[in-house]
């Protein structure tokens, strides 16, 4: 699950670990000369892929046993060139800019905007051929579920990229609807006789005797944490309670299709009056603005919370019993909505084929073993009878299925960072209960999901996964450069200085000046083209 990935390691600036030498220079493989390919080849040949991996995986990918089995299966060893998060989209680009193109970028983080200059000054090849010649097992996934077709083709008609496809639910209950749970301190609750919240006004009561109680100790209470901006981390879960509700990228569909951006809403402005009150009587924590995850995570093990946010509690409080999930609240206006996020599982352009490529047969038939259903489900969590290390599935081969193992303790992200390979995969809803079963935590998520916070969510839509033409892409960053910093900008400083009646006229000027009309035009024609495609 994607907020499995907000685990922050220290990693050394640029680091760089090639496994396998380029001993000629040679970023890209020489032609094989080979067609009508069959796995395993007769004879191993090596491909060459440039991927990023995080710090605490081994240094070379090809150390990791799926990788092992994939090239006893196939006979193509993977030369990779590997480089931790934190410097890869600096090594691609260089590379990509010098022309030391490899075979294939795999885990590639393209925005679509870089995707299509890749394609435009041919640095990068259209795959749909490849994909209908070669590829059964990625056509077989878009014959179940065509409308990831739609969301992979560009505006001009071709594909340029391979997905990653991970389904946890659907709608409503998609795995994926809210980011920021808010995690309130039951165990607090009952100390003091207290019952969970359910208007805005009760939780602001229920704050101020955490902080005049110090349930933690020796003034160590913090009533109430998040980290500003910060996507699950964020206070936006309460912006439901005073209208349109908020989420990461601030941008919402009615039920009668308009786009809106949440915070131009007037619900918004009220929001901010209520997080000013609670700021001012002491109820928040005075590092929120500045935070790092690190910090965060560390006064949360402490268990210095009244309320906090984040993606799963497992990941700060541990799963235990302490801390619950706080339905939404009634605003002072009888408000009450949980607004959804948009997202869901799917990164159109997880991996790429350059112009370098000079096996392109292998390299499609290569890459459409990933999507293979058993294939997939180890690529996106770990694998099963490593005797070195922690497995995260048994396989069960009476029923040819992968079954997750109890986690004994260990962070779900550290052993999935460790043993998987990402890369393009699809695993569908429908192979839950016959190719896999459910994560533990991803299962007790998609419960609480849909007992706590579907019967609040009024809205119907998400925006989609848009695929928009290279001129709106330009236009809607340029808008996003400012407009963007300057709406998180002013969220602290109303929170902390409560001037927003005061400087409300003067902020929706200023989002006009900056471009807003253009991006909700933009966002708008997007949305209607993406809806009348069925996509």
């Amino acid at each position: 699950m994607k907020k499995m990935l907000k685990v922050m390691m220290p990693i050394a600036a640029g680091a760089l670990i090639v496994s396998g030498c380029n001993s000629g220079g040679n970023a890209s493989s020489e032609d094989y000369g080979l067609s009508d390919i069959t796995f395993p080849l007769e004879e191993e040949v090596t491909l060459k892929f440039m991927t990023q991996s995080s710090p605490i995986a081994p240094e070379d990918p090809n150390d990791k046993l799926i990788l092992q089995r994939m090239q006893e299966e196939t006979g193509v060893k993977v030369e990779w060139t590997n480089y931790t998060s934190d410097s890869f989209v600096e090594k691609r680009n260089l590379a990509m800019a010098s022309g030391e193109h490899p075979d294939a970028i795999m885990n590639a983080a393209l925005s679509d905007n870089e995707l299509l200059n890749l394609a435009e000054d041919g640095s990068i090849i259209a795959v749909e051929d490849l994909i209908e010649e070669h590829m059964p097992n990625l056509q077989a996934v878009l014959e179940q579920a065509p409308e990831y077709k739609a969301m992979m083709t560009a505006p001009d008609g071709h594909i340029y990229s391979f997905p990653w496809i991970e389904e946890l639910g659907a709608d409503k209950e998609s795995i994926h609807s809210v980011d920021a749970f808010p995690w309130i301190n039951q165990g607090w609750l009952d100390e003091l006789g207290l019952e969970v919240p359910e208007t805005t006004e009760e939780l602001k009561e229920v704050l101020i005797a955490f902080r005049d109680n110090d349930p933690a100790g020796d003034g160590q209470t913090i009533p109430m944490s998040f980290i500003i901006n910060h996507g699950g981390e964020d206070l936006s879960f309460l912006f439901g309670s005073f209208g349109l509700g908020d989420n990461w990228d601030h941008t919402v569909v009615t039920n009668d299709g308009e786009v809106k951006l949440t915070a131009a809403d007037e619900g918004y402005k009220e929001a901010m009056k209520f997080f000013n009150e609670l700021y001012e009587e002491g109820l928040m924590d005075v590092e929120a603005f500045e935070q790092d995850w690190n910090t965060y995570l560390a006064k949360g093990r402490e268990n210095r919370y009244g309320l906090y946010f984040t993606w799963d509690k497992g990941n700060i409080t541990g799963m235990n019993d302490q801390y619950t999930l706080m339905p939404a609240l009634e605003g002072p206006d009888g408000q009450k909505n949980v607004a959804r996020t948009n997202g869901m599982g799917f990164d159109r352009a997880k991996m790429v084929i350059t112009s370098a490529n000079q096996n392109l047969e292998l390299t499609a038939k290569w890459i459409d073993q990933l999507y293979d259903p058993t294939q997939s489900v180890q690529n996106n969590w770990g694998t099963y009878g490593d005797t070195e290390k922690q497995n995260i599935f048994e396989y069960d081969e009476a029923a040819s299925m992968l079954k997750h193992l109890p986690l004994e303790g260990t962070a779900p992200v550290e052993l999935r960072e460790e043993t998987s390979i990402g890369g393009p995969l699809a695993i569908l809803d429908e192979y839950y209960g016959s190719v896999t079963t459910k994560p533990e935590d991803a299962a007790w998520r998609l419960d609480l999901m849909k007992e706590v916070m579907v019967p609040d969510m009024t809205a119907d839509n998400i925006y989609p996964k848009v695929f928009f033409p290279a001129e709106d892409l330009e236009r809607l960053a340029e808008v996003e450069a400012d407009l963007i910093p300057y709406v998180e900008r002013k969220r602290a400083e109303w929170i902390t200085n409560g001037m927003v009646e005061d400087e409300w006229e003067e902020y929706l000027a200023e989002l006009e000046r900056l471009g807003l009309s253009d991006w909700l035009e933009i966002k708008q024609r997007g949305f209607d083209q993406h809806t009348e495609g069925g996509a």
